[in-house]
């Protein structure tokens, strides 16, 4: 055993189960995500449209798949299940990924996105205030780019993010398959 296992015995434990390594890379990242988009939404005020809605469901399943697939790989569970589970979180980053370059391509006018917008409807009031209400509902529309930075939008980061996690999950089975 070298000095590196006795100082740091969770690193020998995590060096040598890539399934467990893979498994709370991706839990991590996508709840570090969601938290950025919570934040985004939330403290920023920028409200999601429907495509930013969904490219988050990847997300929602991630961090608890994630999760049971890192408790599994601790517990040395059958191979073939670390091999579903990883399987599963890599399918739904690559989906995400493409759900993410489809809402970056509406973005850049490379194709129409959908019809649907979100907005707070709420307590419209009398047919007197409707007017003045419906002028106070921000609409969100997929096609308008409501953030950038160094040129990508959040569906572009979104892609990104989905394309690293993917790599991770490929990464963790291709070392179960060597194991």
């Amino acid at each position: 055993m070298t000095s590196d296992a006795i100082a740091h015995p969770s690193h020998v434990s995590t060096a040598r189960n890539p399934a467990l390594t893979a498994a709370l890379a991706v839990t991590a990242i996508a709840a570090a995500t969601l938290v950025g988009a919570w934040f985004f939404q939330l403290v920023l005020g920028l409200v999601p449209c429907p495509l930013c809605l969904e490219q988050r469901y990847a997300y929602y399943l991630a961090v608890p798949l994630g999760v049971l697939v890192a408790l599994a790989a601790a517990k040395d569970a059958p191979r073939g299940i670390l091999l579903a589970g990883l399987a599963l979180l890599t399918l739904a980053a690559l989906g995400n990924a493409v759900l993410g370059t489809y809402h970056a391509g509406v973005e850049w006018k490379f194709w129409q996105g959908p019809t649907d917008c979100t907005g707070p409807i709420g307590n419209l009031g009398s047919a007197g205030s409707l007017l003045e209400r419906l002028d106070t509902v921000k609409v969100v529309r997929c096609d308008e780019i409501q953030w950038t930075f160094l040129g990508l939008s959040l569906a572009g980061y979104n892609v990104l993010i989905s394309l690293l996690m993917a790599a991770i999950g490929a990464w963790g089975i291709r070392g179960l398959v060597r194991k």
